[in-house]
């Protein structure tokens, strides 16, 4: 009888953690590293990619009127054998990429 109620208990004990996981992974942000990763993915579209960078650190910015808390980032690409620079902003929630700014 205890092997049922154990068995039991561990079911139990596992769906539990199985549907508090699914609620902290929707509402938890996305990692910078993770963002930089959907910039490059998206710069890559356009061609090689010869650096990256992203600030750990989330910061409030305004675009078109709406707030957003976005990772700043940039990377560096080679087009007709000069190095161009841009910046970006990338979502903190969603990891899409906001704005992007050639550097100078």
């Amino acid at each position: 009888m205890s092997w049922k109620k154990t068995v039991v208990a561990a079911g139990v004990a596992f769906a539990a953690g199985y549907l508090a996981k699914q609620q902290i992974d929707q509402y938890q942000k996305i990692t910078p590293e993770k963002a930089l990763k959907y910039a490059k993915e998206t710069f890559k579209k356009q061609g090689p990619i010869s650096g990256s960078w992203i600030y750990m650190k989330p910061e409030p910015i305004e675009k078109n009127g709406l707030q957003y808390n976005a990772y700043r980032g940039g990377v560096t690409r080679s087009i007709d054998g000069q190095n161009k620079q841009y910046e970006f902003y990338a979502d903190a929630d969603t990891g899409a990429v906001i704005d992007v700014v050639e550097s100078v």
